[in-house]
């Protein structure tokens, strides 16, 4: 890039300290002479950079490769002292012993510093906060002089990471501060509950931010135990944060693993699996519930925070015995999609919504229930501002091999009806219950993702002796 030298710019009148008007000889307020002001000393806070104009072809300004992008994914002009020669405005050599220290002596461990106000290190951080390490802006392209906070960063960089530290997954060198922007490139980090996987022997499952959302509101736990006679039972927990409630991440959260402790307590005692859905689903709503007590000093930051409790929706489901048990409370669902895909398909929850209820009371016919704008306004929810806690259990007996989905209406919202999910579901799910887990989180996705998505498969096998209907309730 060419450098045009030219008189220093004045921010004011030496003589009525009014602001000239640039390229003015005169001041146009008082008539001061502005070509008699004296040259601005050596210190100048920026360094010009200047190419020596015969320099030999050998020894042409190769200019390096920037690593780091901008926010329309065009390299950022990235220059170190080392590479340009030239001098600073004391006539000093810019590299070399002679260079003034802290100033552009070139260094292994050296600053970054990028080359002109228009990149993107420089004007912005990835959070939309001004970089206060940026460079000043001038009529001449120079370089912000360094700051120390940034050459103490750049040898924090060239050491080793310490253990455990997390990397940034844009330019794999930097480190992740507490915020979760990386401190070399400023790129924001994908938060863990952006996208979550867990697979055991006998379920799997997938949670996504989906393409909308800012963040992930869905939880889930997985596990396994085993009964008092030591045959194995298998556990699945999905809940889908109400968006409209405070905190609705963590109300997620805490419902998921208080239900998932729960049963891993009682199972083992020799509750009964449906007796032990029941006191689960009970101990995620009071974990839930005292989620809206905080201290006094901590509402000062949401006034409204005792008016709108932290909610969400719980769905669950266990193998153990040859019993497959469901349980729920909001919208949330649980299919079972048998192996023959010959076989009917069910869908074994029923939603605690607005739509279903006029469904029920005969008021409407599901698809016209489902076409009104308040058919996905839930009913139940799990929260200390919800109604009397009414957890729905229900016990099957399948007769023959298949496949539990337990999910959110993030994925049902685009495979409804138990035919449309069997449909989705890939034909090697039992098989590969991460993988078709993923499948269709995908298929979500690929509708549109308005929502945060999360499924867990169960993969159903049949004991020998087995018998009864898909549905019988126990």
């Amino acid at each position: 890039m060419s450098q045009s030298h030219q008189q220093p710019a004045l921010s004011k009148c030496p003589g009525c300290e009014e602001p000239p008007v640039a390229g003015d000889l005169f001041c146009g307020a008082c008539g001061y002479d502005l070509s008699a002001v004296p040259a601005r000393p050596d210190d100048r806070p920026t360094m010009a950079i200047t190419v020596p104009p015969a320099a030999p072809a050998a020894e042409a300004v190769r200019w390096p490769t920037a690593e780091e992008t901008d926010s329309s994914d065009v390299p950022a002009p990235v220059v170190r002292p080392a590479d340009v020669p030239g001098t600073d405005s004391g006539g000093r050599p810019l590299t070399g012993p002679d260079a003034e220290s802290g100033r552009g002596a070139a260094s292994p461990s050296g600053p970054v510093l990028t080359g002109g106000p228009d990149s993107a290190a420089a004007r912005v951080r990835h959070d939309d906060r001004a970089d206060p390490g940026g460079a000043e802006t001038s009529g001449d392209f120079a370089l912000a002089a360094p700051d120390p906070r940034a050459t103490e960063h750049a040898a924090a960089l060239a050491a080793a990471p310490a253990p455990g530290a997390k990397v940034c997954v844009a330019c794999r060198s930097g480190r992740v501060d507490a915020d979760g922007y990386c401190e070399n490139c400023g790129h924001a980090q994908p938060r863990e509950r952006d996208h979550m996987e867990q697979e055991l022997d006998a379920v799997a499952a997938v949670s996504d931010r989906g393409l909308r959302h800012h963040r992930n509101e869905d939880s889930f736990a997985v596990s396994s135990t085993a009964l008092p006679d030591g045959s194995p039972a298998v556990v699945a927990i999905v809940c889908d944060g109400v968006s409209s409630a405070s905190r609705p991440d963590e109300a997620s959260a805490a419902a998921a693993s208080a239900a998932n402790e729960a049963l891993l307590e009682s199972l083992p005692r020799g509750t009964h699996p449906q007796q032990a859905m029941h006191e689960a689903i009970v101990a995620a709503s009071e974990a839930v519930n005292a989620l809206a007590q905080e201290p006094a000093g901590a509402r000062e930051h949401d006034a409204h925070r005792h008016q709108n409790a932290p909610a969400c929706t719980l769905v669950g489901a266990i193998m153990a015995g040859g019993l497959l048990i469901v349980g729920w409370v909001g919208d949330s669902r649980v299919y079972w999609v048998p192996e023959d895909r010959t076989q009917p398909t069910a869908r074994l929850t029923e939603d605690d919504s607005w739509a279903a209820q006029m469904v029920a009371a005969g008021l409407m016919n599901e698809a016209e229930a489902y076409a009104d704008e308040r058919a996905h306004a839930i009913t139940g929810w799990l929260g200390a501002d919800s109604y009397e806690l009414e957890p729905h259990t229900a016990a099957f007996k399948p007769d023959r091999p298949g496949l539990v989905v337990v999910c959110t209406d993030g994925l049902w919202n685009y495979a409804e009806s138990a035919e449309e999910m069997a449909a989705a579901v890939p034909a090697d799910a039992r098989e590969q219950p991460l993988h078709a887990a993923r499948a269709l989180v995908g298929h979500a996705l690929d509708g549109g993702g308005h929502d945060n998505v999360t499924v867990a498969l169960l993969p159903f096998a049949v004991r020998p002796q087995g018998a009864g209907s898909a549905c019988d309730t126990v």
